[in-house]
């Protein structure tokens, strides 16, 4: 059986509780998935985003409810000890990553390795898929998100990596609600060592503050009243201030903020009557509120910045830059809820190695410098990302981060929250779902489409999906014991 580690909540340590809990709301049974395209890489509407994409057909990965595999993939090679580890520093190894692939993060995160000796490439997720099952052995280790992980687990193109995080335990704690993230619904199969965690929420210039409405509160907000106060800030400004990255990261605001919100579901709620309100709402009171410039958004940092957008959502790492530099203009809060609660997306990023890796000891080294405490001190820090162990000093928290850290101890709090897993089990195909979603937005609110028809015609494309990768439901949809149905229309 899996060794168990409890983590503890110390002094300082109160962001890795807030962190885990917010795992635990998308993990349920340690089987979830942060899907196969949420990295910080700028998109556009027709593009699936670095870690959104995959390669060869795969078996779903398992569901939060799914019973665990027969037998724990094989593996072609051991893990190293810490030991033999020691002999390497990581320096010879090809390390990639389908996060932090934009240019200044990828600055930031080269200048973090840089002490270790070690580098790094950012690389798109579909790709180095298709590599790694193609069992090329040119990678070492690879950083990418939860839902990266089951088809290559499920393809036995993974190294088992409990020994790996046994030898790391020896002097670091992860937290638990990570580690069974990594299992994949098994007791013995460790896909990947956590790396670090994310999730996306609010920001708002101080001087939109007087335009809330009446009685709301900005930490409990709906989207309806989101709505209202984006009017208002139309009404007294005479310019829409509130901004939206339609050139970004928008389908995860589709798919785990606003169908989840307003129907309790993202795939098998896809043409609910309830999707129909919401996208009517979304057509007739929120739309015509959003900064037309919204369609070039890819960081909403930089307008909020700007001053061309007051109120804005995205991930708390396209954010960070308007926090740190103004840290006293800005505030951060959660996301709205909607008529069936908080939807929102936990992110999970891993560190794998392949079965095939050419250097695993020099792999195990990598990921090893990059779960020191001090090392994931620095990644909170400038990369916004939060840390997966124990001891990290967060006494002085840069402002900008200490700003995010409170909107998501209150979002991993709310009492309605309720979480919407990154698509998973879709293989290279997982940039469709995010297509399908953008353009049921995009047909209905931009070019004025028959919301019934497009919700159909899209919930059909949506199912051809589902069906032909085998993918069964993730949350909040319920599990399925084959592939995930969109509800008929009503």
């Amino acid at each position: 059986m899996y060794p168990q580690v409890t983590p503890t909540r110390s002094k300082g340590m109160r962001w890795l509780y807030l962190a885990a809990l917010l795992a635990l709301f998308g993990i349920i049974a340690a089987a979830c998935g942060d899907s196969s395209s949420d990295s910080v890489t700028p998109t556009t509407a027709a593009a699936t985003e670095a870690p959104a994409t995959e390669t060869p057909a795969t078996t779903a990965a398992p569901t939060t409810t799914a019973a665990a595999p027969d037998e724990a993939p094989a593996t072609t090679q051991a893990p190293t000890t810490t030991t033999e580890a020691m002999l390497a520093d990581g320096s010879n190894a090809n390390f990639v990553s389908t996060q932090f692939v934009p240019v200044e993060e990828a600055a930031k995160l080269r200048s973090i390795l840089a002490p270790g000796n070690l580098n790094f490439d950012g690389v798109e997720e579909g790709p180095t898929i298709a590599q790694i099952l193609a069992g090329a052995g040119a990678i070492d280790v690879v950083g990418a998100l939860h839902g990266t992980f089951p088809p290559l687990a499920n393809n036995n193109a993974l190294t088992n990596m409990i020994d790996v995080y046994d030898d790391l335990s020896a002097d670091r704690s992860f937290a638990q609600s990570f580690v069974n993230a990594g299992l994949l619904g098994t007791d013995d199969f460790l896909a990947y060592v956590p790396w670090a965690q994310a999730t996306y929420i609010m920001a708002a210039h101080t001087e939109a503050l007087q335009y809330l409405p009446a009685g709301s509160d900005i930490d409990n907000l709906t989207w309806a009243e989101f709505a209202d106060w984006c009017q208002a800030i139309l009404d007294g400004e005479g310019r829409a201030l509130c901004g939206l990255p339609h050139a970004g990261l928008f389908h995860r605001f589709l798919e785990g903020y606003m169908w989840p919100s307003f129907t309790g579901g993202m795939v098998s709620e896809f043409r609910s009557t309830a999707a129909h309100e919401m996208m009517e709402w979304a057509r007739d009171s929120l739309w015509p509120t959003i900064n037309p410039e919204s369609i070039n958004y890819s960081f909403m940092q930089e307008p909020l910045l700007a001053g061309d957008v007051w109120v804005g959502f995205d991930h708390v790492a396209r954010l960070i830059d308007a926090f740190s530099e103004q840290p006293d203009s800005f505030v951060a809060f959660p996301t709205p809820s909607g008529p069936e609660g908080r939807g929102f997306m936990p992110v999970i990023v891993g560190l794998g190695i392949p079965a095939d890796a050419p250097n695993p000891e020099e792999a195990a080294a990598v990921i090893e410098y990059l779960t020191r405490p001090d090392i994931q001190a620095q990644v909170l820090a400038e990369l916004a990302f939060f840390p997966v162990v124990e001891g990290v000093d967060t006494s002085s928290l840069p402002a900008g981060v200490a700003l995010e850290a409170e909107a998501v101890e209150k979002l991993a709090n709310a009492s309605d929250a309720l979480p919407a897993l990154l698509p998973i089990g879709l293989g290279e195909r997982g940039g469709e779902i995010n297509q399908i979603f953008r353009n049921a937005f995009d047909r209905i609110v931009l070019e004025g489409g028959d919301i019934a028809t497009v919700l159909n015609e899209e919930g059909d494309a949506l199912q051809t999906l589902m069906t032909e990768a085998s993918a069964p439901c993730w949350a909040p949809d319920p599990a399925s014991d084959g592939p995930c149905v969109v509800n008929p229309a009503p």
